[in-house]
């Protein structure tokens, strides 16, 4: 049943930060209200049956300052989020659709440049843009340019991911390193400038994942970990299970330069957003070959197993430092950095 909500109650910039105020927001407003079977996964994709034929169907919306950032500009980061979205569903994407809130004065040369994008991105990714809308706004209610998408895949019927199908002893990979998109968004915006080669790692993972699908019945679950990061996407793995996550510090692959970074800033990787990666729990026996594969793959070679599903830590996300301690990695609550998306 939905929460009812005081009149008053505002909504915060933290509320879209993909953290625990995100969550509530879905959970008690949208789920809530929209109560269904479909909608209550609260997945990535709707997986549904359509005149037998399993369909992934996804929708995002894109909104970044910079729009143009070292690695990508908003356009490729349209494109290749909702594939993704699609792909960490176990789908193979088909089509997309791209809708367009301009802002009034934005120079058309400008739009020409990531509607290219956009095209040059879905081509290579295997997709066709094939509907979408156009709006323009007046100047000052929009931030240059929001893109809209949404996204329509298939997937086997031999495979089914999800929480419920992960159990103590399966590890828990990622493709490689992360905070890497968070870091060349901010380093590379106005008042921000960091000296930094660090590029986002924006990227389409459809061939990544459909390589490593092999193992359908032994990966249990995928997802990838963009607002809010790896800590955000393991809690919401693990919230109410009866296991828990824990990783192994010495493990999580970051960049010296994202590393440096944080610590001038004193911000946390862990709740760095990523928008080439995809974290996969798998079965132990087969984790090593998974690993493997991912390697040989441009957009795994720094893969690892970074820990396991424990018994321990029920329902929460825990981290072995690597001065041999444990810590606890809750849900972040808001923003840690400027607004990126």
């Amino acid at each position: 049943m939905a929460k009812k909500h005081k009149s008053g109650e505002k909504i915060s910039l933290s509320h879209g930060a993909g953290g625990k105020l995100s969550l509530e927001l879905i959970t008690e407003l949208l789920k809530g209200n929209f109560d269904n079977k479909i909608l209550n996964r609260l997945e990535d994709s709707a997986v549904f049956e359509l005149n037998g034929q399993k369909i992934a169907f996804t929708a995002d919306s894109y909104v970044i300052q910079p729009i143009f950032f070292p690695g990508g500009d908003i356009g490729k980061l349209a494109v290749c989020g909702t594939t993704n979205d699609l792909s960490v569903m176990g789908a193979k994407p088909l089509y997309l659709s791209c809708s367009l809130i301009i802002e009034e004065g934005l120079d058309k040369s400008i739009l020409e440049k990531i509607i290219l994008s956009m095209k040059k991105t879905a081509q290579k990714a295997g997709v066709k843009i094939v509907t979408g809308d156009t709006k323009v706004v007046g100047k000052g209610s929009a931030d240059k340019l929001f893109i809209n998408t949404s996204g329509i895949g298939t997937v086997s019927k031999e495979i089914t991911l999800g929480r419920e199908r992960i159990k103590v002893g399966d590890k828990i990979i990622i493709n490689g390193t992360i905070g890497d998109h968070a870091t060349a968004v901010l380093s590379s915006r106005a008042g921000l400038e960091f000296q930094t080669s660090i590029k986002s790692d924006c990227a389409f993972l459809s061939d990544l994942i459909g390589s490593i699908l092999k193992f359908k019945d032994k990966i249990k679950f995928m997802r990838d970990p963009t607002r809010g990061g790896l800590a955000s996407v393991l809690n919401e793995m693990v919230e109410d299970k009866r296991f828990g996550a824990l990783l192994n510090e010495n493990k999580i692959p970051i960049r010296e330069e994202v590393t440096g970074f944080c610590e001038l800033l004193g911000y946390d990787p862990l709740y760095l957003a990523n928008e080439g990666k995809v974290i996969v729990v798998a079965a132990s026996r087969v984790a090593k070959e998974i690993l493997k594969i991912m390697k040989g793959n441009r957009l795994g070679k720094d893969a690892e197993i970074i820990g396991e599903i424990t018994a321990g830590y029920k329902g929460m996300v825990a981290l072995k430092t690597r001065y041999g301690g444990t810590r606890v990695v809750d849900m972040p609550t808001g923003e840690q950095f400027p607004r990126i998306c």
